[in-house]
């Protein structure tokens, strides 16, 4: 017991020391990204140190105190201000880069203080409001397949990352709009379409505006929000929740679905007890891109996902691709292939930088 005592002990030390290291991590990165752009350009306009401390601590700490705010008291002059702390977390990464290289034309003698704050300011709000128009307006990305499995042509429409909550019923409908036109088969929802609690049905009824069916399974912040009351919503409005389970919208196709879960194992632990169309077209909607090896084995021919977002802002795509082996686009494989889509929508800043928000549109022919 003693033993055992003590192995428990060190592992949750060790998790400690990781723990730590991680906050101490993040705090340096917003010290980077947040504090200094800010505090050097409170600098360069002389505003004193009691100056600089009351105006550059609320834009450093935006991001606490808006969300903090905004649990408080909900209304537009709140989310407006959110916006803003968004918007700011953002352009930081450019903010940075372009206060680094002011700093190199100042000290060359090239510009002057004030002159470095304009084009400091003016180059990283530009990326920015670029970045807000491409999260805007979703572009239509087209993947063309071949299989001897399709009786006829298959087209369907995949959406992922929508994140009802922190984007608008505006933007949903717009989305909804779009896949109108596409006129697929079946559109394929690979979980994060809802991200806050209370949505309520009226704000997800464009839906309703599709003929076509709708194959919906949850991600990951499905599962930290009001899980049961999103798919009783869904459901109200006709869309099909596929919980480690499957269907079929044509003999020929083959539609699994599998509950999104912090398990690397959960594709292989679930196909498992699920029974794979060997003869059919077999696709499967996961919500991360991770078990691909495994769907491949279980004779999945197309696996669909999202959740990485392609790291949505530049650099935090180096990070993602980090820790995500597929990141973005389509990986063929010797038995199936894999679609990572980049998001339909966007979390946290409504901004696309080194990333597009796409609609999907799967074309599979028959061979």
């Amino acid at each position: 017991m003693t033993g055992t005592k003590r192995s428990e002990g060190l592992a949750q030390k060790k998790k400690n020391i990781r723990v730590y290291r991680i906050l101490g991590f993040l705090v340096l990165v917003h010290i980077i990204f947040f504090a200094y752009p800010v505090l050097r350009i409170c600098s360069w306009l002389q505003l004193g140190p009691y100056m600089s401390f009351f105006l550059g601590l609320p834009v450093i700490l935006s991001q606490a105190l808006t969300r903090s705010l905004t649990k408080i008291v909900n209304n537009k002059g709140t989310r407006t201000l959110r916006h803003l702390a968004d918007f700011f977390m953002g352009i930081s990464p450019m903010l940075l880069f372009s206060v680094l290289c002011s700093e190199l034309l100042l000290g060359s003698g090239l510009i002057e203080a004030h002159q470095a704050v304009l084009y400091s300011l003016c180059f990283s709000c530009s990326i920015g409001l670029i970045g807000i128009y491409k999260a805007s307006f979703p572009i239509i990305k087209r993947i063309g397949l071949d299989s001897d499995k399709t009786r006829t042509n298959l087209r369907f429409v995949q959406i992922s990352d929508v994140h009802i909550g922190s984007r608008s019923i505006k933007f949903l409908k717009s989305v909804i709009a779009q896949i109108k036109k596409l006129d697929p088969e079946f559109l394929a929802i690979t979980g994060d379409f809802i991200d806050s609690s209370g949505i309520e049905v009226n704000s997800l009824v464009a839906l309703k505006e599709l003929s076509c069916p709708i194959y919906f399974v949850i991600g990951n912040h499905e599962r930290y929000e009001d899980l049961e009351q999103i798919l009783d919503r869904l459901a109200s409005l006709g869309v099909i929740i596929l919980r480690s389970t499957y269907c079929y919208p044509r003999e020929d196709i083959q539609v699994i679905g599998i509950d999104d879960k912090d398990d690397p194992m959960q594709v292989e632990k679930e196909l498992a007890s699920l029974e794979v169309d060997q003869d059919g077209f077999s696709i499967l909607m996961y919500h991360r891109p991770t078990g691909f090896e495994s769907a491949q084995k279980a004779g999945v021919d197309l696996m669909i996902s999202g959740h990485t977002h392609n790291g949505q802002i530049f650099p935090f795509n180096l990070v993602v691709k980090s820790v995500f082996r597929y990141l973005a686009g389509l990986y063929r494989g010797t038995k199936g292939d894999l679609y990572v889509s980049q998001g339909t929508g966007t979390w946290g800043p409504i901004m696309r930088i080194g990333s597009v928000a796409e609609i999907t549109l799967f074309s599979i022919r028959k061979a």
